[in-house]
Formats: C-alpha cells, sequence, structure tokens
C-alpha cells in the first residue's frame, strides 16, 4: 500500500469499516490465517492468546528447535486447548515456511524469535503483505529499524511491537497525565533495572573466545536456521559444571540456545533491549520521547567484545521537540539514564522518593522528575504509577490524585475483552491484560477497534510508536557497544563514529538476504 493509499485511509478512520492494513469486508467472521514462529516461553504467550481469542486459526508452526515445539504441543495440550494443533505444518527453517505461504494462507503472523532474527522475519512476511505481531525489542540494528518502517508503511500492514502493557488503562492514565504538563519542564528521567539475569559481560567473552571447537548440536535444533542471517560459528552448549556464571534466577545454564543469546552482541540487544520497551513507555509516550540525539556510556564493566556489558550506565539525549499531538505544545530536553544490574541512580537523585522512603528505592523503576513534580513508576511494565507534585509530602496514586483526576480522558481504552476492568477503579492495581494487546492486533487487521491519533492505526505499538522508541533505544545499545559517547543523526541514518557506522546493518549471510 503506498503511503498516499495509507493517508486516505487514516482520513476514514473516523468509519469502523476501515483501518489501516484491514477492513471487516476481507474478514468478515472467517478467521485470521496465522503462522506462530517461536513457540515456547514468550512466544508460547504470544501465540496461545490469539488462539484462546477465537480470532484465529493456526495455519503453520516455526521454530529453529523441534524440541521447543514438542513442548509447545504438550503445554498447549495440557492447557487445554481442543484444536488439533499435531496437524499444523512445523518448519525448522523460515524461509521454507515463507516457500509454502501462499498455499498456507497465511495472514498474519507473530515473530518471537531471538532478536536478531526478527527483522528478517517480519520484513520478508510484510513484503508479502502479511501483519506482524513482533515481540520486543523490534530489530537489533539501525538499518533493519529505517528498513522495518519503510516496509510496513509501502505495504499498508498492521504491525504491533510485544510491550504488552501498552494495554493497560494505568500506562494510559499516565500518558495523559504527563501530556498534561502537570510536572512541568522535565529535563531528567531515570530508569533502572535488575537485568541481565542472564551470563553477560566479560565472562562470556573470555569463555566463547578460549573454545577451539564446538560441541555436539542437539537432536533437533537446526543450528544452521537458528544462525538465520547471523555469521556461521560452531555450536556451543553449557558452560563448564562449576564455571560462576551471571545467573541469579537459576535459569541459564547456556551459551547460546536456549535462552542465553540475549547478552551477545550478535544475537540480542542485551538488558536495554530487553525492559527499556517496557520500562520507557511511559515517559515516551507522555513526553513524546522521539528524536534521540546521542548517548553516552557513563559507567561499564566492559566494553566490546562479543557481549554486553554485565553491569552499565548510559545516557540517552532527547533535544527540545515539538508536540506530534497536541498543536503548539514543546517538550524540553532532557536526559534519560539507564541503569544496569548492580547499578543504581543515587538516591539523591530522586529525592522526593527516596526521602519518604528510608532512602530507599524500589528494585526496578523509572522515575521522571519535573519542575512542578515527579511521577515514579514502581514497576517494570507501568501497572503502578505514583505521582507527588511540589509542595506535597508524599506520592499518590495517579488514578487518586485530585490534580490527575482533572486531566481530560482522550486515549481510548482497550477494552476488547469482557474480563478488562474500568478505567475510574481507585487502586494502584494492573488495569486491563496483556491479553488485550494481542487481541487488539487482530481486531485492527479486521478494521474493528478504536482508532488511535497518535500512531495512526488501530494498535497502540505501531510503527509510528516502535519505530522512534527503538531508535533511542538503538542509540544506547550503541554506546553500550562500542563505549564512550556516540552522536546518532537521524535523517543522514549516520553515527559520528565509523565503529559505530560500521556496526548500523547486521551481518548478513548469503541465501539469507532479506
Amino acid at each position: 500500500m503506498s503511503t498516499s493509499r495509507r493517508t486516505f485511509i487514516k482520513a476514514l478512520a473516523g468509519s469502523s469499516a476501515f483501518a489501516i492494513g484491514g477492513c471487516k469486508s476481507i474478514f468478515g467472521f472467517q478467521k485470521i490465517k496465522l503462522a506462530a514462529v517461536g513457540l515456547t516461553n514468550k512466544g508460547y504467550t504470544d501465540w496461545t492468546p490469539m488462539l484462546r481469542s477465537g480470532l484465529v486459526e493456526i495455519v503453520a508452526f516455526c521454530d529453529a528447535d523441534r524440541s521447543k515445539y514438542e513442548m509447545a504441543m504438550a503445554r498447549a495440550k495440557k492447557d487445554g486447548f481442543k484444536e488439533d494443533l499435531a496437524k499444523v505444518p512445523f518448519y525448522t527453517d523460515y524461509r521454507k515456511m515463507f516457500d509454502d505461504a501462499d498455499f498456507l494462507g497465511i495472514e498474519a503472523m507473530t515473530v518471537s524469535t531471538p532478536d536478531h532474527a526478527h527483522g528478517a522475519i517480519a520484513i520478508e512476511a510484510m513484503k508479502r503483505g502479511i501483519h506482524v505481531f513482533v515481540q520486543k525489542p523490534l530489530v537489533r540494528t539501525m538499518w533493519e529499524l529505517d528498513y522495518f518502517e519503510k516496509t510496513a508503511k509501502e505495504n499498508g500492514v498492521i504491525t504491533q511491537m510485544g510491550n504488552q502493557a501498552s494495554s493497560l488503562d494505568s500506562l494510559r492514565r499516565a500518558t495523559e497525565v504527563l501530556r498534561s504538563g502537570i510536572l512541568g519542564d522535565v529535563t531528567e528521567i531515570h530508569i533502572w533495572t535488575n537485568r541481565p539475569v542472564w551470563p553477560q559481560g566479560k565472562q562470556v567473552d573470555n569463555y566463547i573466545k578460549s573454545r577451539k571447537t564446538g560441541d555436539v548440536i542437539p537432536a533437533g535444533l537446526d543450528w544452521n536456521a537458528w544462525l538465520g542471517t547471523a555469521a556461521e560459528r560452531p555450536f556451543l552448549d553449557c558452560y563448564p559444571k562449576g564455571m560462576k556464571i551471571h545467573d541469579p534466577w537459576n535459569m541459564v545454564k547456556n551459551v547460546y540456545h536456549p535462552g542465553a543469546w540475549r547478552g551477545h552482541f550478535d544475537f540480542g540487544c542485551g538488558a536495554l533491549g530487553d525492559m527499556a520497551c517496557h520500562m520507557m513507555n511511559v515517559p515516551f509516550r507522555g513526553l513524546e520521547l522521539y528524536g534521540a540525539t546521542q548517548a553516552e556510556q557513563i559507567k561499564a564493566d566492559s566494553t566490546g567484545g562479543l557481549a554486553y556489558p554485565l553491569n552499565s550506565v548510559v545516557k540517552v539525549v532527547y533535544p527540545r521537540r515539538k508536540s506530534k499531538v497536541t498543536p503548539g505544545k514543546e517538550f524540553s530536553a532532557l536526559d534519560l539514564y539507564w541503569y544496569e544490574n548492580e547499578f543504581r541512580p543515587d538516591p539523591e537523585r530522586l529525592y522526593k522518593w527516596s526521602s519518604t522512603h528510608g532512602g530507599k528505592i524500589p528494585k526496578t523503576g523509572c522515575y521522571i522528575k519535573g519542575s512542578k513534580g515527579d511521577i515514579i513508576v514502581l514497576d517494570d511494565h507501568g501497572g503502578k504509577i505514583a505521582i507527588s507534585l511540589n509542595g506535597e509530602k508524599g506520592f499518590k496514586d495517579i488514578f487518586e490524585h485530585e490534580a490527575c483526576k482533572a486531566v481530560a480522558l482522550e486515549i481510548p481504552r482497550c477494552k476488547i475483552l469482557a474480563s478488562a476492568k474500568a478505567a475510574d477503579e481507585n487502586s494502584m492495581e494492573m488495569r486491563g491484560f496483556a491479553e488485550e494487546h494481542y487481541v487488539e492486533f487482530l481486531t485492527a487487521i479486521r478494521g474493528e477497534g478504536p482508532f488511535y491519533k497518535d500512531v495512526n492505526s488501530r494498535c497502540f505499538s505501531d510503527v509510528e510508536f516502535s519505530v522512534p522508541q527503538m531508535e533511542g533505544i538503538l542509540v544506547g545499545c550503541m554506546a553500550q557497544w562500542v563505549g564512550g559517547k556516540v552522536l546518532w543523526d537521524s535523517a543522514k541514518q549516520k553515527f559520528d563514529r565509523a565503529d559505530a557506522n560500521n556496526l548500523l546493518k547486521p551481518y548478513i549471510r548469503k541465501g539469507w538476504e532479506f
């Protein structure tokens, strides 16, 4: 679909018969034919809510590891799914699935793979007119981000990034409160996470470099398909017994697969790529954090090599910017500080909170400092949010604070499922459910559901949100990758450093072009 047709459909958005990438007349009461790529862990919780909604028919499964397919099928049976999923075609190589895409009739797809495969699979799907639900982070490199956006708009498809808490009433309410200007000028944001909870840093780098040969590839794992576009390398199984690795949740012993790829530069985006799509969701939407111009790795225990640092502090700079939502409004330039693992903000930087909580701050959170008050997000996703204005001693839930109650409701609430709670409930509980985020994707394809003028779509995490959010995240990831400070020119799609520009595009093996 051309950009002009996308604009035309935007003009028709007030009609329930139209939506970007889908309309009622296409599907009627027919089920959407869905392919699921990546089947366990996050993959399982991506495709099963869609199946449970009754809006889809699964027509293809794909996972580079057959054992994961078997695990997913066993779990689905245990969870009570009545569909005969064993009859659904299964692939280990997504290229072969695409070869059969027309025969299978694929109309939508979940992409829940390691980060390095997101762009390749999603872009190939969108070129075929297939709508895509892509887990966060959307892509791994800047080149893929630009390619993703252009492909989505050229083909008029619906996309949704997997930051599921976007469906929460609390997050949408916090967005409205921030946009109202209630905090005055916001010039500083602090976000801290307990990630990584997987091996990362020098221990990963040193171990891989010490290996001269590979390990036996487990039965059922298509290692070539798992690598996808990435450069060839021998498969490495588990770290040696007795070797001390960073594994606080006792979750990962593997070098690459399963579950340990996220800390590798070639395969993941580290803790920043894993959690920022969730944890910066509130300030990004409420303060329109687009156009990041630079990032600096302020503190880290390692730089370069093969893996992200285990402990890191990164500053991402956003310039003064005009609102794309509210005509005439401008936002102050600000610095966003990101802290990982053992590093935390100095409680003095979060003084309004720490001074009323015994000098302590939550284990994870997001703190937004304004000239007229502060907002704190007390969890990873935006389910618990409190505010304190100047002159007030403590913090109150944004649903209970009198000044917040006066802020107009502007963003449609995600109320597709009967289980969703009312927007005016007074508590700090999470309102809405992750399932809403998935069903929103499907109803958008059908041309149903509210139209979000913020993002020109019926999906709240479509490309006009996910791409600019990811741009700032990837600028931060680049600072972690090369160390020091990097300046980013979005218009030219270039950094100010040759070593950073050499990493703009992923390695793409012959036969895996997209």
